[in-house]
């Protein structure tokens, strides 16, 4: 039966924040599940063409907050599977490439669906355990920016189908957004459950076929999204699920003739090396693969003398340190005012003081723990170097230890140097560096703070002055790809906010637009004509 029909999505609206208030349904469902999967261990294989695959290459799965806790097991890979899910990707190809862009549609919507409702405080609680990050931060990571991913994605899918050329008299042209030729490499980080899922769902919506790496210390939550995947009805062999070291996999798939694209999210060496593999790998691959990464940042909130001071403080310690900091678009560094900051800085430290730690099924916990030991033993380090530096000073937090979990005080140090180690580099981890200002030189620090970073990710001024806003934005222009006013520089939300940034940042793609799935396709421009000419002969060959 032919399909005579041309569906149209409605723009979606973003999902509701469940807030998990006192005598909740939700609150009561999400205790109850973090009580289930803390009472199981869980042995997590390896997808490959939809087949379980075990290597008996075991990894353990432990909880940051609790590292004496093991939460399971999983299966990494090695050369043989990596060929397999090669394999696997090039054999599902053909059908899911000529699947109707509509029923491909479907599958992630009703992966929406099913995380809107049945699956919601599965894919929170695997968060909040597996990447320690409290019920709320898991809400608008795991359940809302997941679900606006897949929902917003099929909106953008058919808006980009709908872009097509003009037709002139006699002729009919058209655009065929064909996938790329061979698959993509997704590798996606620890600190968003919703990027674990956006990276390679993203492509495979387009009809790419995808080999999917996770962070080694986020499969459990990414191994219940790709259960959700399968059960919205995903075909086996679109996304092949891998995870293992990246170190050991990644040049493996890189070799690959057939790699078609990446689709990163991670470290600015990591991203450099892929670069720098592929140039060495050029002669081999069938075509020039799309590279689409997105690092990190060392994100400011900058502020100027017309700043409300109670709304600088809050921005500046829920951008500074939720999720511990473990945002690329963390607040990291604060241009103040010298003037505004006896006063900032006592707000600022009583706020700071007054967050409570710990673990995560405490829901009176503001911090939990940093992702693992090294990324503790890291973070410590930087702090321990501010201790000890002539031109810095913590003026709160600045307290570790891992004799439990992972815990790391927020801690906010106050440089005179505004190319002090912190200031310039990432540490993803909740350490704020504070410089104070001259307000008389309000210009020249907003060019000091384009200067001082590599990166360009988040950033935000908080001004009251609307000339001093627009010249903050002029200034400013190619420093944050996502820039806020008056708000903090976290927390952007898909359809409203496109997130991404460039210079070390990335390459700009904006995760949850047009911008990144037109990445994952390449054009054809169709030409028919209904009229062909019968004769060489041009009128202008009349007469001499």
């Amino acid at each position: 039966m032919g399909r005579n029909n041309i569906i149209r999505f409605p723009r979606p609206k973003n999902e509701p924040i469940l807030e998990y208030r006192r005598g909740s349904v939700e609150k009561k469902e999400i205790k109850e599940r973090l009580q289930k999967m803390l009472n199981e261990e869980i042995e997590i294989p390896l997808i490959i063409g939809g087949k379980e695959v075990k290597t008996g290459n075991l990894a353990e799965i432990r909880v940051p907050h609790n590292h004496r806790h093991r939460l399971g097991y999983y299966h990494q890979a090695g050369k043989k599977e990596v060929d397999m899910a090669i394999e696997a990707a090039r054999a599902a190809k053909k059908d899911w490439e000529k699947t109707p862009w509509e029923r491909r549609a479907a599958i992630f919507q009703r992966a929406a669906e099913l995380l809107s409702g049945p699956c919601r405080a599965t894919l929170n609680a695997a968060t909040m355990l597996c990447q320690s990050k409290n019920v709320f931060q898991s809400e608008i990571d795991s359940a809302c920016e997941l679900i606006d991913f897949f929902r917003f994605n099929t909106y953008f899918m058919t808006r980009i189908y709908q872009e097509q050329p003009a037709s002139s008299p006699g002729i009919i042209n058209q655009t065929e957004y064909r996938p790329l030729e061979g698959f993509v490499f997704a590798v996606s980080p620890f600190n968003f459950t919703s990027i674990g899922g956006n990276l390679p769902t993203a492509p495979a919506l387009m009809g790419n076929t995808v080999l999917w790496k996770p962070a080694s210390s986020a499969v459990y939550s990414n191994y219940q999204i790709m259960q959700l995947l399968i059960e919205a009805g995903l075909p086996e062999g679109v996304i092949n699920f891998i995870p293992g070291s990246g170190s050991t996999l990644g040049p493996l798939v890189l070799e690959s003739p057939d790699l078609a694209g990446i689709h990163f999210t991670g470290s600015v060496s990591v991203l450099n090396s892929m670069y720098k593999t592929i140039g060495v790998n050029i002669d081999k691959y069938r075509s020039y693969p799309r590279i689409v990464g997105e690092t990190g940042g060392k994100d400011f909130i900058f502020t100027h003398q017309t700043a409300h001071i109670e709304e600088l403080v809050t921005a500046l310690v829920r951008g500074a340190f939720e999720y511990q900091g473990q945002k690329c678009s963390a607040a990291s560094r604060t241009y103040i005012p010298e003037g505004m900051w006896p006063e900032v800085k006592g707000k600022l430290i009583d706020q700071v003081e007054g967050l409570k730690m710990g673990r995560v099924e405490d829901f009176t916990n503001f911090i939990n723990a940093v992702i693992d030991e090294k990324a503790f033993d890291n973070i410590s380090g930087y702090i321990e170097y501010a201790r000890n530096a002539d031109e810095a000073e913590i003026i709160c937090g600045g307290d570790c230890d891992k004799s439990k979990g992972y815990f790391i005080k927020p801690t906010v140090i106050v440089t005179t140097d505004p190319h002090f180690k912190t200031m310039e580099e990432e540490i993803f981890g909740p350490v704020l560096t504070v410089y104070v200002y001259p307000e008389t030189e309000y210009e020249e620090t907003l060019k000091l703070c384009d200067e001082t970073s590599p990166y360009g990710l988040t950033g935000a001024i908080f001004a009251r002055d609307k000339q001093a806003v627009q010249k903050a934005r002029e200034i400013l222009t190619h420093a944050a790809g996502n820039f806020y006013i008056n708000d903090k520089p976290t927390g952007a939300v898909v359809g409203q906010q496109p997130f991404g940034g460039s210079r070390k940042s990335g390459t700009n793609d904006k995760a949850g637009s047009l911008w990144n799935l037109m990445r994952w396709v390449s054009p054809q421009s169709v030409k028919e004509n209904l009229t062909p000419p019968q004769d060489y002969r041009y009128p202008f060959m009349e007469e001499e």
